[in-house]
């Protein structure tokens, strides 16, 4: 898979993790000292405001890459008419369309089906790379729902982006008084990636009215959008 980012450090680690070397559950090129945002979902389907919220994590965070962990399904949810893997994946790369967004199946190649055993087999296996979990505010108002949500705040600084009408239940959240705390300054996103976890940020500047539960009842409907038409800000 060729997302168009610039190669690796002379220094850099691969590994892919596929017996047959598919590129959609390859972990992308990655090399120690990177800082590496991880967002993960089920993609059904990807579309610009999920774009946008990466756009401004890296801008905010200085990360060199966000991925875009596209899942074989979401524990959470009903799966049953989750369009394919590889499907979701092409959606994911024409909507994310940069360079340090780089849409990956490489929970398929690690066989985790939790997040919390995707972050912890990434922190284990690259330690030298500074990962920071990813999520919109929704859902950090059903964070404390996860599988070992506390776990994965332990392994791996947060950063949760600001979404229309969910600052609110967001913010009351267990997840968010149990972490509050460990809450820095949004004037201090720019370290968090540094910080030894948990610690957390919560983002604001984007509020987008898209989400992926929209989009597929808009289509159901016959009056969907192209995935790509939320500019966000």
């Amino acid at each position: 898979m060729n997302t168009g980012a610039p190669p690796p450090s002379p220094g850099a680690f691969r590994a892919d993790l596929s017996p047959t070397g598919r590129g959609e559950e390859k972990i992308p090129p990655l090399a120690a000292g990177m800082r590496i945002g991880l967002y993960g979902g089920s993609f059904n389907p990807a579309h610009a405001a999920h774009r946008a919220a990466s756009l401004l994590a890296l801008k905010r965070l200085r990360l060199d890459r966000v991925w875009w962990l596209v899942s074989p399904g979401n524990p959470l949810k009903d799966n049953h008419a989750l369009p394919s893997l590889n499907e979701r994946l092409a959606k994911a790369r024409a909507v994310s369309h940069h360079p340090l967004l780089v849409p990956t199946g490489l929970e398929a190649g690690l066989g985790t089906r939790y997040s919390y055993d995707t972050v912890a087999a990434l922190v284990r296996r690259y330690p030298a790379v500074r990962f920071v979990w990813l999520m919109g505010a929704d859902n950090l108002a059903s964070f404390h729902r996860w599988q070992r949500w506390r776990d994965i705040a332990d392994l791996v600084p947060i950063a949760v982006i600001d979404r229309m009408g969910e600052t609110f239940p967001a913010m009351s959240a267990p997840a968010a008084k149990a972490l509050a705390s460990r809450r820095i300054d949004e004037s201090d996103a720019p370290c968090l990636a540094s910080m030894r976890p948990p610690a957390w940020v919560y983002l604001h500047g984007l509020k987008s009215p898209l989400s992926s539960t929209q989009i597929r009842a808009q289509a159901a409907a016959g009056n969907g959008s192209p995935p790509g038409d939320f500019s966000g800000s």
